[in-house]
């Protein structure tokens, strides 16, 4: 397993906290600004990139910052590590707005989850946060979450969130009409494309 194996829990209902529970040397990644409280015991980093790949070099942590800032988030992401000697320690972190918190395990996803632009919310460390170019270029044009989204992949634990209330819809080669600003995440496997609503 590559990802921290990391434990949470989810407090509250408008406006939910999602707190992470991290054994010794354990990291887990957020955006910046996301984190509510934290125990003494744990340090934080602001670092390029999300830490999925340790080795690949200046040029690639500057890429895949870079890339961050073209989906619209911090070039930063920060890095919480539990770096007291035994026991756990806890983090938590909240969304900006009122809503629902997610949690993903990325082990039964293997192509990943497309997520809109701002639904990323923490991960494992080892989860690796990508820009995703949408295929259909109207789609991105039009579309409430914009040309580039956010593509999650890996073996452990994230979390997104979304205002409001959540729900997930299987589809079956079906077709769904969904107005853009609703759409939280979609399978790679979905074909999203924008159509002309009324006249």
């Amino acid at each position: 397993m590559q990802s921290h194996d990391v434990d949470y829990r989810i407090l509250g209902n408008d406006i939910q906290v999602l707190e992470v529970e991290l054994d010794p040397n354990e990291t887990v990644i957020a955006e910046a600004g996301a984190m509510v409280y934290m125990d003494e015991a744990i340090a934080f980093e602001t670092k390029m990139g999300d830490g999925s790949e340790p080795d690949q070099g200046l040029m690639g942590k500057i890429f895949s910052a870079g890339s961050r800032l073209l989906t619209g988030e911090s070039l930063f992401m920060t890095h919480f590590t539990h770096r007291g000697g035994y026991g756990k320690s806890r983090v938590a972190f909240s969304a900006p707005y009122p809503g629902t918190i997610l949690p993903l395990d990325l082990r039964t996803l293997p192509q990943g989850l497309i997520v809109q632009k701002d639904g990323f919310l923490a991960a494992a460390r080892g989860t690796k946060v990508a820009i995703h170019f949408n295929r259909r270029l109207g789609a991105g044009f039009f579309g409430g979450e914009g040309f580039i989204l956010q593509k999650l992949t890996g073996d452990g634990k994230a979390f997104i969130h979304a205002g409001g209330t959540v729900i997930e819809r299987q589809l079956n080669n079906e077709l769904l009409r969904v107005d853009t600003g609703c759409v939280v995440a979609f399978e790679p496997s979905i074909d999203f494309d924008i159509v002309r609503a009324g006249g």
